[in-house]
C-alpha cells in the first residue's frame, strides 16, 4: 500500500507541475511600449530599458538606436555586455582612444562581447544602427577618452 501511495504522489506531483507550467503565458514586451531617452551629451543616441534597469540587480536588456554618423566615445561598464546588432552595421573598437582605423564592422544578426571594465567605442559609420545589450546589473557607463 505504501508503494502505491508513493507512486500516486509522484504521478500527482508530475501532473500538477504540468498544469502550472501550462497555465503560464508569455507576456511580450512590444517595441511600441518602450520608453526611449537620449543623453544630452550624445544627441544621436536613443536608449530604452527593455528588461531591468541600470541600478537594479539581475538580468537586463538595453536597446540602443544610433543615428547615422553617431559616435559613442571610449567607455567602460562594470559588467560584461553581450551585444546583438538588430539593424544596420555597428563599428566597434577597443581601447582608451577612439581610432577610426581600429574599428571592426559588426553586421545585423551578429553578436560581440564587451568584457567588464574594458574600454570600447561604438560608431554608426554608415547609416542608422539598432542593437541590444544584455548583462547583469547593476551596471553603468564611465567615459574614458582623454
Amino acid at each position: 500500500m505504501r508503494q502505491l501511495t508513493a507512486i500516486l504522489l509522484v504521478v500527482i506531483s508530475i501532473f500538477s507541475g504540468l498544469a502550472v507550467a501550462q497555465s503560464i503565458t508569455p507576456e511580450p514586451i512590444l517595441p511600441d511600449t518602450l520608453r526611449w531617452g537620449s543623453p544630452p551629451n550624445l544627441p544621436g543616441l536613443q536608449a530604452a530599458w527593455v528588461v531591468g534597469a541600470e541600478q537594479k540587480p539581475g538580468h537586463y536588456i538595453l536597446r540602443v538606436k544610433l543615428s547615422s554618423g553617431t559616435r559613442i566615445p571610449p567607455h567602460t561598464h562594470p559588467d560584461e555586455r553581450i551585444t546583438t546588432v538588430l539593424a544596420g552595421t555597428v563599428y566597434v573598437g577597443f581601447g582608451e582612444n577612439f581610432d577610426d582605423a581600429e574599428v571592426i564592422a559588426i553586421p545585423a544578426g551578429a553578436v560581440y562581447i564587451a568584457p567588464a571594465n574594458v574600454p570600447h567605442y561604438v560608431w554608426a559609420k554608415q547609416g542608422e544602427v539598432m542593437y541590444q545589450e544584455a548583462g547583469m546589473g547593476p551596471t553603468g557607463t564611465s567615459f574614458t577618452e582623454r
